[in-house]
């Protein structure tokens, strides 16, 4: 696409007390819908981009986390609905979100703006099962959704975009690091050339830029600050500490005592990391729940529905809740191990603070991770490139925290107020994919007949009564030195077996011998009838007696006198 007339807009040119959303001529049933929840005013964001965009301009969206870019596209997408010509399965505006959680937070939030224009959102990701989706397709205005279940969609012939006239791509930065880059372009093939494209996120790295040079067409670049500004929150108060490993889990018990303390997400690093916190949290007192990719998606929506309503007040969590996730009352992020780079750090922290609100964000630093903070500091500019030794007992910590003096590292019985994740119900939504809960897949999938399992050894059948599906016969294949056994001759086979039948006879023969020639301690030797007879049975005896017998032990003969060669009798 042609690039040349690309334009950089730049700075809060609106503040956001001076318009409100009715300066911008938005319709009445938006505005209404908006101040029944408290929304009047333009954040800098939105008043720099609502005019460009509602004339049908491309663009590129730059500014913090936090300050309103949902409704910067979310308004105009609103704004030019017909529902009058709406067809099954053909979305006139589609937005693609990097995470699951994202997309639930954008089609809610659209949801409440559109809600008395009678708009028909339907949101589409992986982890869910595909016929309600499908279902909700046939009645549709706008599709939220992330790039791989679009594509399944698509390629199936349930979605069609060739109508799609206003394309939003958010948080592409975040789609860069998943790797979903080659999804958006195909995404992106598909959709008329003629369509209207908005692309927002708070980075923007140089394979975004190269993006929206191939697929924008001479894009308004709007930044929502100066380029002097610190791209972090300047609401956000920020504690950087160096921690010890083992020391971490006790303060973090610690801060989550802070006196004015709300809602909070810890960030980690691995998912292994998240379970361990959570349940280290949970036996300490405190209402946690973890959320990252292990989890089935069921799971994952009952922990943010937990969170979301005051249930758990401690949502440990990977970097897959960093982006777009807004959750009023997040006064306190934690993180609990060094964020990989100085975007991961700004994504973190933007969980807090957003919309003018004030936060506090928290960041452990182990010594092994000294040299990636470093590089993190210098790039934002910040003032912590020493951070100072912290342990649970440091006095600083109490004090910049505002930590009572008497806090421990187990939440008080008195303050364990909270429901718990248990008070949430877990939902059915019909999960796709091999992570599911652990209740369904250890109790309604086993795989034998113990308690909880649908299929019975014994009986043939299932606890609902119907039949178990036949088992498939197993084909078993015998090889004799590297070939079939089938394949060599009946004739050779029998001379084998004869061969080593009689090999065996004659080693029992050889033994028999042998035994029956061990001359007695001081006596002469001597073979009786019964060591004939018992040689003539062993020879008798054919193959399956020397099996029998090479199978099993050999008795020992009882010692001889030593007088006579006769056994010793004892009284």
């Amino acid at each position: 696409m042609d690039d040349s007339s690309e334009i950089e807009l730049a700075g809060a040119a609106a503040p956001a007390s001076a318009k409100t959303f009715r300066d911008f001529g938005i319709a009445e049933p938006i505005c209404a819908a908006l101040e029944a929840e408290g929304i009047t005013t333009a954040f800098p964001i939105q008043a720099l981009t609502l005019p460009i965009a509602l004339d049908g301009h491309d663009l590129i969206g730059q500014a913090r986390t936090g300050t309103g870019k949902t409704l910067a596209f979310g308004i105009p997408i609103l704004e030019r609905l017909d529902t009058a010509h709406r067809q099954a399965a053909s979305p006139r505006s589609l937005i693609v979100v990097p995470t699951r959680e994202l997309a639930i937070q954008v089609a809610d939030d659209l949801r409440l703006a559109g809600g008395r224009l009678g708009a028909h959102i339907v949101t589409v990701y992986g982890g869910r099962a595909y016929e309600p989706q499908i279902d909700a397709l046939a009645s549709v205005d706008v599709v939220v959704g992330t790039p791989g279940r679009l594509l399944d969609l698509a390629r199936q012939g349930h979605l069609k975009l060739g109508k799609v006239a206003t394309l939003v791509l958010d948080e592409a930065d975040k789609m860069l690091d998943l790797g979903f880059l080659p999804d958006v372009e195909r995404i992106l093939q598909l959709t008329p050339a003629s369509r209207q494209t908005m692309l927002f996120s708070a980075t923007m790295p140089g394979e975004i830029v190269t993006l929206a040079r191939r697929h924008l067409t001479r894009p308004m670049h709007i930044r929502a600050e100066q380029h002097d500004e610190p791209q972090h929150v300047p609401s956000t108060e920020q504690h950087v500490f160096r921690a010890h490993q083992m020391d971490k889990v006790e303060v973090l018990a610690r801060i989550l005592q802070a006196e004015g303390r709300g809602l909070t997400i810890v960030f980690c690093r691995t998912r292994r990391s998240c379970d361990q916190v959570a349940t280290t949290l949970t036996t300490k007192g405190f209402a946690a729940a973890a959320v990252h990719g292990d989890l089935g998606q069921s799971q994952r929506e009952r922990a943010m529905r937990a969170f979301r309503s005051g249930k758990v007040d401690v949502l440990v969590a990977t970097d897959v809740a960093a982006r777009g996730l807004d959750v009023d009352d997040v006064t306190h992020v934690v993180n609990y191990e060094c964020p990989e780079d100085e975007k991961a750090y700004l994504h973190r922290i933007g969980r807090t603070g957003r919309a003018g609100r004030d936060g506090v964000a928290v960041t452990f630093v182990d010594w092994a991770d000294l040299s990636r903070w470093k590089v993190i500091n210098d790039v934002l500019k910040l003032d912590f490139a020493d951070p100072v030794e912290t342990y649970s007992t440091s006095e600083h910590l109490y004090m910049a925290l505002n930590i009572p003096a008497g806090a421990k590292g187990l939440l008080p019985r008195d303050q364990r107020g909270r429901a718990g994740l248990e008070a949430e119900s877990l939902e059915d939504i019909g999960e796709t994919g091999k992570t599911r809960s652990q209740s369904s897949s250890r109790g309604s999938h086993g795989r034998d007949g113990r308690a909880g399992s649908t299929r019975s050894r014994g009986h043939g059948g299932d606890g609902d009564g119907r039949e178990a599906d036949p088992r498939t016969p197993r084909s078993r294949r015998r090889t004799r030195a590297g070939e079939p056994a089938a394949s060599r001759p009946a004739a050779g086979q029998s001379g084998s077996g004869q061969s080593r039948a009689g090999q065996s006879r004659a080693g029992q023969s050889r033994a028999s011998q042998s035994r029956a020639s061990q001359p007695g301690a001081g006596g002469p030797t001597t073979t009786g009838a019964a060591g004939s007879s018992a040689h003539v049975a062993d020879s008798a005896a054919g193959p399956a007696g020397s099996a029998g017998l090479a199978g099993k032990p050999r008795r020992r003969r009882s010692p001889r006198g030593r007088s006579g060669g006769q056994p010793a009798v004892s009284e």
